[in-house]
């Protein structure tokens, strides 16, 4: 392998080493392990900090997960996640991956003031507060938290939601969303949200927090998902403006 101290002139030592591990990467499988550290820096003929560096940038780009206590991995490529009124369930059967779930819990409790406001509810009305693991060909995704007015579906029972689309129960109970809003902010993972993940703690991800309404502007549900941020990574469609 050549030495990273042969990059061309006014190149960092650290673009030099990333180039490298880079077409290191074209070698590899998902899952295939990068050797030590103390080797990399040997064959790149470069210190291990700014051989830490450079692995450090492509851990936060989604190339390489770093295990503690045992080694850097190839990651899975990251999913582009486009910002379109689709469940998680049609979103990754678009992308030919098989979609799953897991039900974390499931139950009754009056909306209070804050989930009240969110879907328009006065507090002491009850909602389904429903949390899921999300699944993609069986790996971990994302933790979504579900809140929706009792009134709305009040047969609902957990394994409903098991392995099921919440869109599609709602279209199958002739309920249609009609629109909905969105909001996006980065944030890293608690200690119970990794434990779920299957994550380290405080690892990067993304938070989604959306409520959809109905044709007359009712809100039917509010939802807060935790995506994995080594796992994702957001894609819009932009246009430019009407004139």
């Amino acid at each position: 392998m050549p030495s990273a101290g042969e990059s061309r002139p006014g190149s960092t030592k650290r673009q030099a080493v990333r180039r490298e591990l880079l077409a290191m990467l074209d070698g590899l499988d998902v899952g295939d392990a990068l050797p030590s550290e103390r080797r990399l820096a040997a064959d790149l003929g470069v210190s291990r900090p700014t051989l830490r560096q450079a692995i450090d940038g492509l851990v936060a780009e989604g190339l390489l997960d770093r295990r503690h206590g045992s080694g850097t991995y190839v990651a899975e490529p990251r999913i582009a996640v486009s910002l379109t009124m689709t469940s998680f369930t049609e979103d990754m059967t678009r992308r030919g991956m098989k979609p799953g779930g897991r039900v974390l819990s499931f139950r009754t409790e009056t909306a209070g003031a804050r989930i009240g406001r969110r879907l328009a509810l006065s507090p002491e009305e009850e909602v389904f507060t429903i949390r899921r693991l999300r699944l993609a060909d069986e790996a971990t995704m994302a933790i979504e938290t579900l809140y929706m007015p009792r009134s709305l579906m009040p047969g609902l029972r957990r394994h409903d939601l098991e392995g099921r689309s919440f869109y599609d129960l709602l279209r199958g109970a002739g309920i249609v969303i009609a629109s909905g809003t969105e909001t996006i902010e980065p944030t890293v993972t608690t200690a119970e949200e990794a434990a779920e993940l299957g994550v380290p703690v405080h690892m990067p991800a993304f938070l989604f927090e959306r409520v959809t309404r109905d044709a007359g502007g009712r809100p039917l549900e509010y939802v807060r998902s935790l995506y994995r941020g080594d796992r994702y990574r957001l894609e819009l469609d932009l246009r430019p403006p009407e004139h």
